[in-house]
């Protein structure tokens, strides 16, 4: 079961890469690092704020050892495919979240195991429990950057094969996620069945409640900007915080159906916020559409009046 898991992790975390680079275009990958003041507070929300978030939870909730463990990995693990998604669903600005998505998958897949180590020192959790950061950065570091940059040379030199290649690395993608999933679920069902009467659950709904907050307040520009950089703060990158629970735990199955919860709960309180967003800028686009039919036949009723009011041989210029 370990070695299966490990194999389908390794796959999703290539493929949704790879998919990553393959949609992104390098002009607009540049137009949206120009805005300075939008970068940094998106790294300062999703690499510091965020992450600390994580860990004072963990603290808040007195949550077990291995809940801690996972909560730590699960926030300290920024830039996941979803956030896209999420930005797809509620219509938001759909090309800066994908640009920011990538842009932390990046970073974060260096800083990943750096902060994970460093809090979970803070928390006290042990030796027992740190990171071997140098392995870590290195498979991470080459399991995401590399597939990146290749889809991302595709997309650039080849552009009908990128095209054509996306949607097979797509269905790959989420097919291996549920994948990694499943087999976490398979793997530790009876830790996870604990989880239901712990703390646990609860605690992740609480993170990704003030993830949003945070990832709304630390932004900038228009309101669809801030929306989607809201839902991108909570929604963590599964692929990092799987592969430190295979490299660092040995497939521990309290962590594992831990960190399995914790996304899972994600995904759960994310999915309504975003189609509840979507419902409100369909509801508001068809105001302004229906608004501006009124107006137009309203002029249009007002042109006829006043062709009706001239007298005969004269027209309107």
């Amino acid at each position: 079961m370990n070695a299966l898991l490990n194999t389908v992790l390794v796959v999703f975390v290539v493929a949704t890469m790879f998919v990553a680079g393959l949609r992104t275009q390098v002009a607009a990958l540049v137009a949206v690092l120009r805005n300075g003041l939008l970068v940094v507070l998106v790294l300062v929300a999703n690499l510091v704020v965020v992450p600390l978030l994580g860990l004072v939870v963990g603290l808040v909730f007195a949550l077990s050892s291995a809940a801690t463990v996972a909560l730590v990995l699960v926030a300290s693990s920024p830039g996941a495919p979803f956030g896209a998604k999420m930005a797809m669903i509620q219509k938001g600005d759909v090309v800066t979240g994908s640009v920011l998505q990538v842009v932390l998958a990046a970073i974060g897949s260096l800083t990943f195991p750096v902060t994970a180590n460093l809090l979970l020192g803070w928390a006290g959790l042990g030796e027992d429990v740190s990171l071997p950061v140098g392995r870590l950065v290195l498979s991470v570091a080459v399991l995401q950057l590399v597939p990146f940059a290749v889809g991302l040379a595709l997309r650039a030199w080849a552009p009908g094969t990128a095209a054509s290649w996306t949607a097979p690395a797509g269905r790959v993608s989420n097919l291996t996620f549920v994948g990694v999933l499943a087999l976490g679920v398979l793997g530790s069902w009876q830790q996870i069945i604990d989880l239901l009467g712990s703390l646990t659950l609860l605690a992740a709904a609480v993170f990704t409640v003030v993830g949003i907050a945070v990832g709304f307040a630390l932004s900038a520009g228009t309101k669809a900007v801030r929306t989607t950089t809201a839902l991108i703060a909570p929604t963590r990158n599964a692929g990092p915080a799987f592969a430190a629970v295979a490299i660092a735990f040995g497939n521990d199955p309290a962590i594992l159906a831990a960190v399995s919860g914790i996304l899972l709960v994600g995904l759960v309180v994310e999915l309504p916020v975003a189609s509840w967003l979507a419902h409100r800028r369909s509801t508001g686009q068809s105001r302004v559409s229906e608004d501006a039919a009124a107006e137009e036949a309203a002029l249009r009723e007002l042109g006829a009046v006043r062709d009706a009011s001239r007298p005969p041989g004269l027209t309107a210029d």
